[in-house]
């Protein structure tokens, strides 16, 4: 069996000064211009190019990635945001038509052909494709839309609302939605969407301008829509968007039956004619809500000890993040909104961010991100930077397997014996009911690139039929219609990663034959799982999920199979 250890070190610089820093362009283009002229006459002379190029791209892209994190942990600090903003249309602007000339200079370097296949075969066909979708006139645009898509962040981290005569962030002011008093359930719901309601405009202009500059980079590039574009772009050589919808459908069929049978359940339970929004994550009146833990540190150190019973090299890379001080994980007013897990190239140690305000979701949330960071760990040693570019579809079941593996340990965050089943009830429910949401987004991405010259009310109207198809018949929303018609504006991803959302619902479905494997035998479901994402990006999607002991399968078919599974779990955990 392969031990794996997070005792790394940030890579030493052999080919470039170590005190190189991207301050500014004057410094960066000397190195493209050696690289591009360097003579490459042999097998080891490519190779010692490759890992010379690797060091370069390591080093910008930590440099980057700092501003992005620095930035999104302080959307008000205007020299963090200018710093980020000067990378993205001085720096990245310029590195664009280099990485093409040294694609190019590769894929026609004689001794390509020499390499071993099975290592470089995943990283040259990313390399043709990238060639294939560059476009000199596309470079300023996507400058542009690497600004416009953190502005996102910029007007939802600002969004606060005030609740019994205290301000709150939209996160912190979720922890209502779990409180026994029904009324101040309600007011939290009312108040959070009036205060979303209030940015309705600006972020439908953002989304609007977002959607032109998306497109017209799709018809440069000679797409007719930025949907094949995109697909491209993103890699996705292992399934189509005939396999999206085919998806879609399998939710519609095996997933919103079970949807309806939660919130019937949920309904009864708390005993009320008309089951409202506010009342989806409510316990009845005498039953108070989860309490995983007091403040970040507390999440993190109960986040070490539950790993450290999953596996202890997990738990390692948690302390070794926070011996660096990669964590900003509590909610607080000015801070974007969501949670990611950013991984440093260089360092091999990655920052994780979130919006912690003390509810079961954060626990959730910070497990999930802690298997992407076991996830960097496991990937850093591979040669080339390249190679740690893995697919998000095997990344989200790094962390979706994740939430599952660590739930026979959450007695670390619940000592109540009562308390912990309604954490893992809780955490079943969710593996059902995200599905529904992930057909939603994914759904209304195809048709709001089908359909690029859409109107604000077109695009509402579409996105309500959409809505409609994927929701459950128990939950009222009467009263409540048109906080709906825009709750597609509380998705980060439609404004910062476009179309990256399939992937939560290819990926849960493969976190949950991982979970299955758990339940059979541990020890070899953590070694798959391991083995898997050591792999890194270097071979292809349907390799690595055999590495993992799956099949790279999310059709209906698959999705009954599994939500059956799920549901039987549930079950068991609802009757005892």
């Amino acid at each position: 069996m392969h031990t794996y250890n997070a005792d790394i070190t940030k890579l030493q610089r052999h080919y470039l000064n170590p005190n190189f820093n991207v301050d500014n362009w004057e410094n960066i283009v000397p190195i493209f211009e050696e690289l591009n002229a360097r003579t490459l006459n042999c097998k080891t002379a490519l190779m010692q190019w490759l890992t010379d190029m690797s060091e370069v791209e390591a080093a910008i892209s930590e440099d980057a990635c700092w501003r992005q994190i620095k930035m999104t942990c302080d959307t008000e600090n205007i020299a963090l945001r200018t710093a980020f903003e000067f990378f993205c249309m001085e720096i990245q602007p310029k590195l664009q038509p280099w990485s093409d000339k040294l694609n190019k200079k590769l894929i026609a370097c004689p001794f390509v052909n020499e390499l071993p296949e099975a290592a470089f075969f995943t990283y040259l066909r990313s390399v043709k494709k990238s060639i294939a979708l560059y476009q000199d006139a596309n470079v300023p645009l996507q400058a542009e839309l690497s600004i416009l898509q953190q502005k996102f962040g910029e007007i939802t981290g600002a969004m606060m609302v005030t609740i019994n005569s205290k301000e709150y962030t939209l996160q912190q002011a979720a922890k209502f939605l779990e409180n026994p008093d029904r009324k101040l359930r309600q007011t939290a719901y009312e108040a959070i969407n009036n205060r979303r309601q209030q940015s309705v405009a600006p972020l439908n202009d953002l989304f609007n301008k977002l959607i032109l500059i998306r497109h017209q980079m799709a018809l440069n590039a000679g797409f007719k829509n930025y949907t094949n574009y995109r697909f491209e772009e993103l890699g996705r050589f292992d399934y189509a968007v005939a396999d999206c919808e085919a998806f879609s459908e399998g939710v519609a069929l095996h997933v919103m039956p079970l949807v309806n049978e939660i919130y019937v359940h949920k309904k009864n339970k708390l005993g009320v004619q008309n089951f409202c929004p506010y009342d989806v994550d409510a316990e009845p009146v005498g039953v108070e809500p989860l309490q995983p833990f007091t403040n970040s540190d507390d999440l993190l150190q109960k986040s070490i000890a539950c790993f450290e019973d999953v596996n202890p090299f997990f738990a390692a890379c948690l302390r070794k993040m926070k011996a660096l001080g990669n964590f900003d994980l509590e909610s607080r007013k000015g801070k974007a909104p969501g949670g990611y897990n950013c991984p440093l190239t260089e360092t091999g140690a990655p920052f994780i961010f979130m919006n912690a305000a003390g509810q079961m979701s954060d626990v959730t949330t910070m497990v999930h991100e802690g298997g992407h960071a076991v996830h960097s760990f496991l990937a850093h040693p591979l040669k080339l930077s390249s190679f740690k570019e893995y697919p998000m579809e095997i990344a989200e079941v790094a962390s979706m397997a994740m939430e599952l593996f660590s739930m026979d340990y959450w007695h670390h965050f619940f000592t109540n014996e009562a308390d912990l089943k309604r954490a893992k009830i809780h955490q079943l429910e969710r593996v059902i009911t995200i599905f529904p949401w992930i057909a939603t987004i994914d759904s209304f991405q195809h048709w709001l690139y089908a359909n690029p010259a859409h109107s604000n009310e077109q695009r509402a109207e579409a996105w309500e039929l959409i809505l409609q198809k994927f929701s459950n018949n128990v939950i009222d929303y009467t009263g409540y219609e048109n906080y709906r018609s825009y709750q597609w504006q509380k998705q980060l991803h439609l404004y910062e990663v476009p179309f990256y959302y399939i992937e939560y619902g290819i990926a849960q479905l493969g976190a949950i034959g991982m979970w299955q494997q758990y339940k059979q035998n541990k020890d070899a479901a953590l070694q798959n799982y391991c083995n898997a994402l050591a792999l890194g990006g270097t071979k292809t999607l349907p390799e690595l999920y055999k590495t993992a002991g799956l099949n790279f399968d999310f059709s209906p078919t698959q999705i009954g199979k599994l939500m059956q599974f799920v549901k039987a779990e549930l079950d068991i955990l609802l009757n005892n």
